[in-house]
């Protein structure tokens, strides 16, 4: 981690899994919608659709990628159509978050595979929408013309350079904080400092190598520790 003070930190917040527990139900209903628009769209049985939206999950890291690619799906119609749902009824919030999140010091910025308008909703509905001004959703997370979402290493150090967190000078200054162990890796070598959050339903509480600077189960422990 930086040697620098806390406060001239910079936390790169994943969303689902990181920030709330959407393993707990949201996710299951963004992977039903998803099965059944490819279903709809590309005319399969229900089973083979769930196994293609796992193949490209697990392929490209987004599913939307895969169908983009594969099948000149319009991304903006599945993300829309996918994430349109009320959210509030299935999140699980650790208590005190916002609060918690304030005490940190240093700048919060979100960075997430997930869709803004759907960002936007669990960011209002977790008290946060003013505590993490920006945000770089799926629909940032373009180079030239292509998505390139986590873990993109190449599109993770552009993130840094557009947040002025670019070269040795500011080594470890940007922390990602994230569930998913490839998406440390990745930013691990583009520069970021990392830190994993374990979530409750982690089966390996010690996932990932040497490339995680820090491992935490809550937000609250991450102020602890870190902050």
């Amino acid at each position: 981690m930086s040697r620098r003070p806390p406060k001239h930190r910079v936390w790169f917040f994943d969303l689902d899994d990181t920030l709330h527990e959407a393993s707990r139900a949201i996710f299951a209903a963004i992977d039903t919608r998803m099965t059944e628009f490819v279903q709809r769209h590309l005319e399969l049985t229900r089973a083979q659709a769930d196994q293609l939206r796992l193949y490209y999950w697990r392929r490209y890291g987004a599913t939307m990628l895969g169908l983009v690619r594969h099948h000149d799906v319009d991304p903006h119609r599945f993300l829309r159509e996918t994430h349109d749902f009320p959210v509030e009824e299935l999140m699980r919030i650790e208590q005190g978050l916002a609060r918690m999140l304030t005490r940190l010091p240093g700048r919060k910025v979100l960075l997430t595979n997930a869709p803004d308008a759907y960002a936007g909703q669990v960011l209002r509905r977790l008290g946060l929408h003013r505590h993490i001004r920006v945000r770089y959703p799926i629909e940032r997370l373009r180079l030239h013309g292509q998505f390139r979402p986590k873990p993109s290493q190449s599109m993770l150090r552009v993130v840094l350079a557009r947040e002025g967190l670019a070269g040795r000078a500011n080594a470890g200054r940007a922390v990602l904080v994230d569930d998913t162990p490839r998406n440390l890796k990745a930013a691990r070598a583009a520069g970021f400092a990392t830190v994993l959050r374990i979530g409750p339903l982690a089966r390996r509480p010690l996932a990932g190598g040497a490339y995680i600077d820090a491992r935490v189960r809550t937000v609250r422990q991450l102020a602890r520790r870190l902050g």
